[in-house]
């Protein structure tokens, strides 16, 4: 359990919140005080000062039919904050410490999750998801799911890092096998997962060519570490790979934008090339002509988030300054309607955050 939505008939306290009734458009995002329980053995009660966009969240809010939700339903996967409360028998949390909140929830016990393979739990879901998220003055969470906040970043930056660098360093590192000298090109730039993706494919000394849409976010990812940048509007990114690679294609190709582009990545890729998807923003069902994949023997893996002991050295590498979180603006939690609108008409580079006052 996560919440107090479990646990009604137990005291707890009211907090406010941005929740939805219903699924549908972003005006069915409200306002409303809600019930929170107390936190359970081994939970903590958090104080969300900040809590980032992700695209699960219009997924989550436009409604599909693996969600279940409890309604008033909150969403939001990407939480950074204080801890206010513990529960009985809670570790590795202080009262008053900064924290992240990693947002992949498991059992714990099973062999999966033992092996620290806890994206494959039969019990696995993500904050926001199959369960209530971050967009509330406070949240109760599992004490497993707390790190610490790196003393460096705001509470902004802190929430910008947990879902999209999970979702990239499995899709670059363990997915990808990304090695120093190949070349990666790494779609849709602006988004949360890709700002990640650059920086971790340039960090294990890859080429990286990303493609974005418009010619200022094609230079804020360059700022971010792109080696070449193609504007999809105005280029061909099957040619212009071919071109960049002497005619070779990508070794490895970051992808979470499907229908038509995963089908022309495939094109784009090297013979024996990888392609790691973790999405679908514009078709679930691209059309693909196997023989690129067979004849050349491309490899197309599916992701989704990362193991939890990932984010451990992720924050490493932040507090080191080799990797940054992405924050293209800060809003209030209760502007989320407008948030969601602007994530939706991609008026955004890197991660919209909500800021919890």
């Amino acid at each position: 359990m996560t919440d107090g939505a479990a646990r009604s008939s137990v005291r707890g306290m009211q907090t406010e919140a941005m929740v939805m009734m219903a699924t549908g458009g972003p005006e069915v995002l409200e306002r409303k005080t809600i019930e929170l329980a107390e936190p359970g053995p081994r939970e903590v009660r958090v104080r969300v000062r900040a809590v980032a966009l992700n695209h699960i969240d219009i997924w989550g809010r436009r409604g599909l039919p693996h969600f279940r939700y409890e309604f008033p339903h909150r969403l939001g996967a990407d939480i950074a904050g204080e801890v206010e409360a513990l529960g009985p028998g809670a570790t590795g949390a202080k009262v008053g410490a900064r924290v992240l909140v990693n947002p992949g929830l498991s059992c714990g016990a099973c062999e999966r999750c033992l092996l620290g393979e806890d994206v494959f739990c039969r019990h696995y879901r993500i904050l926001g998801e199959n369960t209530q998220g971050g967009y509330a003055r406070h949240i109760v969470v599992p004490d497993a799911n707390l790190l610490p906040m790196p003393a460096s970043l705001s509470f902004e930056e802190a929430s910008a890092l947990p879902l999209c660098f999970l979702t990239a360093w499995q899709m670059v590192v363990r997915k990808g096998q990304v090695r120093a000298g190949q070349t990666v090109l790494v779609q849709a730039a602006g988004s949360g997962v890709s700002s990640a993706a650059i920086q971790i494919a340039k960090m294990h000394g890859a080429r990286v060519i990303a493609t974005t849409g418009t010619e200022e976010k094609a230079k804020r990812a360059r700022e971010l570490g792109a080696d070449e940048v193609i504007v999809y509007t105005t280029q061909d990114f099957v040619a212009e790979t071919k071109r960049l690679t002497d005619k070779k294609g990508a070794d490895l190709i970051v992808e979470h934008v499907g229908g038509e582009v995963l089908a022309k990545s495939i094109l784009a890729a090297a013979w024996g090339g990888r392609i790691v998807t973790c999405g679908a923003t514009t078709g679930f069902t691209p059309e693909i002509d196997l023989r690129h994949v067979f004849f050349r023997q491309v490899a197309i893996l599916g992701s989704t988030m990362g193991p939890k002991g990932d984010l451990f050295g992720i924050l490493r590498h932040v507090e080191a300054g080799r990797l940054r979180p992405v924050v293209d603006r800060v809003m209030p939690l209760w502007s989320a309607v407008e948030a969601h609108r602007l994530l939706e008409d991609r008026k955004v580079f890197g991660k919209i955050v909500l800021a919890v006052d």
